[in-house]
């Protein structure tokens, strides 16, 4: 019998009622559990044939655990994927391993059998994948994108995950199971095998919700301030972070001088913690303690803890792991989980790591960076990048960044920033803080603002780590440029974002708009403001076609951005009628009725530019449309529906306009880091600068509380 289930039935046997697994719609006690466990396998023994590896496709939450330890309790392969996988990499997942079912919990899952699970219905679908060649005794096939595209299955026995969760236990200690609250997703090995294994082991809670109600709808601007009302509602006690997570919670405490009262221990994995991050942590009372892992030992290498704790260092290694330190400096561990990788991937004992690393006198691991990742400046210096990354990531200013300078004089950093309202200034006096703490040779001296890296545009893994290899291969235009500049350099996107400043003061200082923001509106304002988007969405797709059709036949990167566009646009106005009529507007009545002065004269210069002067000066437009959504439609409707008291079918343009933006704004970036042209560039701004005051002048000509005639 697994550990995991023989330590559930033990813990129900001495004490039934505590509880095991809990979210906002379920509570189990361990009896619970272990009847939910008994009655899951034996619908898998009736439905799932064994020779094949069963998928989980499924968001966090009480099933997900419930499934998986059935799973192992029948002795059926899990294939857990990942929620941030690509299509792409989702089926290449399911043809790699041969998975033959799939189970799922979306709503519109077509699936041949359901299974329910307490209160959650899952759908399963029978797959027509050929058999994979698989290591015998694999009971879980973790995949992980690793710096590349195409995920690579690590198989995993049993044995060697619940090694991991029983080590883990011994070095804690068993007194410290209390409320373990997943944040990351569960497919990831560090929540599931280091987080929830090894709290039942002990027998804690597992509290476990959708990442969306979490605070992490969009992993990409995470709701941090939700995050922590999350975790003092469960009154949470153990937490796994990655460090980007970790700061913006410190930055969230900090700001309110907040505290979370029951957390008692806080590990941190995935990447190096800087030093700075640790001492801001226990300034604020938070229990942070940084491990060292790898998905081939089935999650934890070493990890500080509350009884042995060195924050120089990520800890002692686990007592069940033989670990060296090669001649190189390089980590080899002699006994690692894993079994082999699926497919043609080949692997044999020890497991060279790639990480470099050092053990102290006292036994305690110390990771310096990647083998692969070094950068040797042109003064011969060896930099490990995760060493300076760790200390940008340390001020609450940045939220992500990847240092570069292979073969160059000095290094160079890509930021992003951790809020819209981190101003340019205030990156620059972050990184005057950390340039302060480095040697010269470590310091950075060029940087650049950019975009989230994220494993939805391809360039983070699942547990936040960037890919260096795509994010510099996607940013060498602007990083080799970077090199003119000491201090700040711009791409042209920047360049829009700085020079437009003026410009896009003058829209927020709008009063309708500062109203919005508060929800501090009136019904008859919100649908105002609909009609004018309607009126001016309808002519978006119309603009474009307009521009495609005045475009020079060699623009290809435009032309194919204009398509890409449209029809990601197409439509988008009816969502607007459907808000309308679903607000008690009458949306027939706004079809056919006519804009005010301000979107009308909005539309037609744009029509004009277009024509009369640069199709390419569209995208000013864009930048101005597509902006403001980012910043303002989210939480404007969020606060407009609060105050009204709307449902969610009155805000269908705004929310998923918000959201949709945030992806097409990356792509906006990259699009206009490829424009050389002075004229476009010119063009592009001038557009920009005047969309921004016509926008802002169609915001403030809609009243503000009267009745309007053509609206309802």
């Amino acid at each position: 019998m697994c550990t995991v289930i023989k330590a559930i039935r033990d813990h129900a046997r001495r004490a039934p009622e505590d509880l095991a697994l809990t979210s906002a719609d379920w509570r189990s006690s361990y009896a619970d559990l272990v009847r939910h466990i008994d009655e899951t396998s034996d619908w898998l023994k009736d439905n799932c044939s064994p020779l094949h590896p069963v998928a989980v496709d499924m968001a966090n939450g009480p099933a997900w655990l419930v499934l998986d330890l059935a799973l192992a309790q029948v002795g059926l392969t899990s294939v857990p994927l990942p929620p941030f996988f690509t299509p792409l990499q989702r089926q290449h997942a399911l043809v790699d391993c041969g998975a033959k079912w799939l189970f799922s919990d979306k709503e519109n899952a077509k699936g041949e059998k359901t299974l329910k699970i307490g209160p959650f219905p899952l759908t399963m679908t029978a797959l027509d994948h050929p058999k994979a060649t698989i290591p015998e005794g694999t009971a879980k096939i973790t995949y992980t994108s690793g710096s590349t595209g195409t995920p690579k299955g690590v198989c995993l026995s049993q044995d060697g995950m619940e090694a991991v969760a029983s080590s883990l236990v011994e070095v804690i200690g068993g007194d410290y199971a209390g409320t373990h609250f997943s944040i990351l997703p569960l497919p990831v090995l560090l929540e599931n095998v280091a987080g929830l294994y090894t709290a039942l082991l002990a027998g804690g809670t597992c509290h476990i919700e959708p990442v969306s109600k979490i605070g992490f709808q969009h992993t990409f601007m995470p709701d941090f301030p939700l995050l922590v009302r999350s975790l003092r509602d469960a009154k949470a006690s153990s937490i796994i972070l990655v460090p980007e997570i970790l700061g913006g919670l410190l930055s969230t405490l900090e700001a309110e001088n907040g505290h979370l009262d029951d957390m008692r221990l806080v590990a941190v994995g995935g990447a190096r913690v800087a030093p700075d991050l640790l001492r801001r942590a226990k300034a604020r009372g938070l229990p942070v303690y940084q491990g060292y892992g790898l998905s081939e030992v089935a999650s934890v290498v070493a990890l500080n803890t509350p009884n042995d704790h060195d924050g120089d260092t990520t800890g002692r290694v686990l007592p069940h792991i033989d670990l060296v330190i090669d001649e190189n400096d390089e980590i080899i561990i002699n006994n690692p989980a894993i079994l082999g990788y699926t497919g043609a991937h080949s692997f044999t004992t020890p497991l060279r790591t790639g990480d470099l690393g050092s053990l102290d006198e006292n036994g305690r691991l110390r990771i310096t960076g990647r083998k692969a990742n070094m950068i040797i400046t042109g003064f011969g210096r060896n930099i490990a990048p995760e060493w300076v990354e760790s200390e940008l990531l340390a001020e609450p200013q940045i939220a992500q960044t990847l240092v570069y300078g292979e073969a160059k004089p000095a290094l160079g950093a890509l930021i992003v920033p951790s809020g819209f309202d981190v101003d340019d200034a205030a990156l620059t006096a972050a990184i005057d803080r950390v340039n302060a703490r480095l040697p010269a040779y470590a310091r950075i001296k060029h940087w650049i603002k950019t975009m989230p890296f994220t494993p939805d545009n391809g360039l983070a893994t699942g547990n936040g780590r960037p890919k260096r290899i795509q994010i510099l291969k996607e940013n060498k235009k602007v990083t080799d440029q970077s090199y003119n500049t000491e201090g700040q350099s711009r791409s042209f996107f920047e360049r829009l974002l700085h020079e437009t400043a003026e410009e896009q003061q003058y829209l927020r200082e709008i009063p309708q708009i500062g109203d919005a923001m508060k929800g501090n509106i009136s019904l008859e304002t919100y649908i105002a403001y609909l009609t004018e988007a309607y009126h001016h969405v309808k002519h978006t797709v119309p603009l474009m076609q307009s521009a495609k059709a005045h475009m020079l036949k060699h623009r290809t990167d435009l032309l194919e951005a204009l398509d890409e566009y449209i029809e990601e646009e197409t439509g988008h106005e009816e969502w607007i009628l459907n808000d309308i009529a679903n607000a008690g507007g009458d949306a027939e009545a706004v079809r056919n009725g006519k804009p005010r002065f301000g979107t009308e004269m909005m539309v037609a210069y744009a029509y004009d530019t277009i024509a009369r002067i640069n199709p390419a000066a569209f995208f000013g437009m864009v930048l101005v449309l597509e902006g403001t959504s980012t910043q303002l439609a989210t939480s404007g409707a969020e606060a407009v529906q609060k105050n009204l008291g709307l449902g969610d079918n009155c805000f269908s343009y705004l929310t998923s306009h918000g959201a949709l933006d945030l992806e097409h704004m990356k792509f906006f970036a990259k699009l206009m880091g490829e424009i050389d042209d002075p004229k476009d560039q010119e063009d592009i701004l001038h557009m920009a600068k005047c969309m921004f005051v016509l926008f802002g002048n169609m915001f403030a000509g809609i009243p503000h509380k009267q009745e309007i005639k053509n609206a309802a």
